[in-house]
């Protein structure tokens, strides 16, 4: 055998090795953002291009929630955030999918659309795509990057377009896409999320209106404080992985996404959550024909909030 050609090979092998121990990094620093946390959410803008701009309030809030892993397989993590309000009641928050060297993301336009983008495998080795869902299990937005694990630290930044954050949905029509810088960072308390966000109205071109700090802190508190989520999910996870398949379904067969802010003035989640309350406890054991009845009626719901 060629010395030139067996160096090749054993280099090839060696990074294997090297590309399969970041991955199982990788896997256990999306796993450590998982358990009961409480967490605080703070939020200022901070420069603006605009000379007589007005500067929003700053923006602190804060919670508790229960993330876990609710679906895992070689190349793909999904993690439900429950919010846990007391007094017993448990409101289902927002979900994030990890995708190991995906090749197709949504990428937000603007106005409720999102277009469904290619990638190169050149461009997502050792990658991981975060996927980032609404309460109903809508599109919010998705971003690519690498976990990196150096100097004691793990971390994951990507760059991704998206609509209107909560907090301003109602509030702002001054811009129509929020840029979002993200790092997500593990720390030893639980783990953070740095958010430097670009505030741009998008028309024929992109104007820029404002930049934004944002940093949520999650800290990691005793499980039992989360018992009435964990309570809540075992009776709710059998109806919201069939809207997760349903949806997963829907975005296989569409590139071009686009949805209706309201139908007779009710938003999209509010149809799902009174779903979710009728199927409560829905039996794993159901019957194909009450499961299918049940597919149908969440994609009649979708189908209704869906732009021609």
């Amino acid at each position: 055998m060629n010395r030139k050609f067996l160096l090749i090979i054993i280099l090839s092998n060696f990074l294997s090795l090297i590309t399969l121990g970041n991955k199982k990094k990788d896997i256990q620093a999306i796993k450590d953002m998982c358990g009961c946390m409480d967490i605080e959410f703070k939020f200022a803008e901070t420069f603006s291009p605009i000379k007589d701009y007005k500067y929003y309030d700053n923006y602190t809030s804060g919670g508790r929630e229960l993330a876990l892993v609710v679906e895992e397989t070689k190349d793909k993590i999904v993690i439900q955030h429950l919010l846990v309000v007391g007094g017993g009641m448990v409101i289902k928050h927002w979900r994030q999918d990890w995708i190991y060297q995906g090749v197709d993301i949504l990428s937000y336009d603007k106005d409720e659309r999102w277009k469904k983008k290619k990638l190169e495998k050149k461009e997502v080795k050792g990658k991981w795509i975060q996927k980032v869902y609404q309460v109903d299990d809508s599109p919010r937005y998705e971003g690519i990057g690498s976990w990196i694990h150096l100097d004691g630290k793990s971390y994951w930044e990507s760059e991704a377009d998206a609509p209107l954050p909560r907090r301003e949905y109602s509030k702002r029509k001054d811009y129509n896409v929020l840029k979002r810088g993200n790092r997500h960072e593990i720390k030893d308390f639980g783990w953070v999320h740095e958010q430097d966000n670009l505030k741009i109205l998008r028309e024929n071109s992109d104007k820029l209106i404002s930049e934004e700090k944002g940093k949520n802190t999650y800290r990691r508190v005793a499980i039992e404080k989360c018992e009435d989520a964990t309570s809540w999910w075992a009776k709710n996870k059998v109806f919201w992985q069939l809207v997760r398949n349903n949806w997963d379904s829907y975005f296989e067969k569409n590139d071009l996404i686009s949805f209706k802010r309201s139908v007779n003035k009710q938003p999209m989640f509010s149809g799902f959550f009174a779903m979710g309350k009728k199927y409560e406890g829905l039996d794993e054991k159901s019957t194909e024909m009450q499961l299918q009845d049940i597919r149908n009626e969440v994609n009649d719901h979708i189908n209704k909030f869906t732009k021609d």
